[in-house]
């Protein structure tokens, strides 16, 4: 029912799973997100906007956030797990292949604008194959590229025990777009020893939240209308999905 809790697809006892229901699978990252938000902040993201998104849906359930992602971006950093772009779509492509022989709709709720590419092609794949499947970013419009004021924000909002405002420091603050050729040559260290694009300061739990309003509201939005593009993403339904706009995240195709 809308408007009720999540139903948490790891809760449920199988006679309890509906036929045809819609699934909302978080994909998320381990990685590091500078001194001063953890490790699992992609995913926590993620998870809350699937969560949140599905009381507003009905008869939705929601799957275990695959906590691991491409991340090689960020590979100089200690605590950092990436699995790669093979391994991801190999997962992917396996678990949608596995839900679509019990579940109705599949949507991936990506966290990790590294995951991008993979998705692109992962979906692509899927669709190609029957499946109705299609994913989704947690994008924030005007957000900083990874670990600044607006993830800072955010996890201000979702997890603040989790958020070490006494050793957070502002990175490297140019836009995205001149940072983006060495960041995909040379990772996130060579640009911010830090691992920080942008700057936390100024972050506050109440703009957190306001953000994850925006990203659930732009999910559900999205998720109602069902409007796919090429990529297997869904788009916003009154435009046509000609954009390639990408997660809030550092790295974009």
């Amino acid at each position: 029912m809308a408007g009720t809790p999540a139903t948490e697809l790891a809760h449920t006892a199988w006679p309890f799973v509906p036929s045809d229901v819609l699934v909302l699978l978080p994909i998320g990252s381990t990685e590091q997100h500078g001194p001063h938000l953890p490790l699992d902040t992609d995913s926590v993201i993620a998870e809350a906007v699937a969560q949140r998104a599905a009381t507003a849906l009905p008869a939705a359930l929601v799957a275990p956030t695959l906590p691991y992602g491409a991340s090689g971006e960020h590979a100089g950093f200690p605590g950092t797990v990436s699995i790669g772009h093979q391994a991801l779509c190999a997962v992917l492509v396996e678990a949608v292949r596995s839900l679509a022989l019990w579940a109705g709709r599949i949507v991936l709720v990506n966290g990790h604008g590294g995951n991008t590419a993979t998705l692109d092609t992962t979906l692509r794949l899927l669709r190609t194959e029957g499946h109705d499947v299609a994913w989704t970013g947690c994008a924030v419009p005007g957000g900083d590229a990874h670990a600044g004021r607006t993830e800072t924000s955010v996890m201000l909002h979702l997890a603040p025990d989790q958020v070490r405002l006494d050793v957070a420091v502002a990175g490297d603050t140019r836009p995205l777009t001149v940072l983006l050729p060495d960041l995909m040559a040379h990772g996130v260290r060579a640009v911010s020893p830090s691992g920080v694009l942008g700057d936390p300061a100024g972050a506050s739990a109440a703009e957190g939240r306001s953000a994850i309003d925006t990203m659930v509201s732009a999910a559900v939005r999205r998720i109602t209308a069902w409007t796919v593009d090429d990529r297997g993403r869904l788009t916003e339904p009154e435009h046509p999905p000609t954009s390639r706009e990408s997660d809030h995240q550092v790295v974009r195709p």
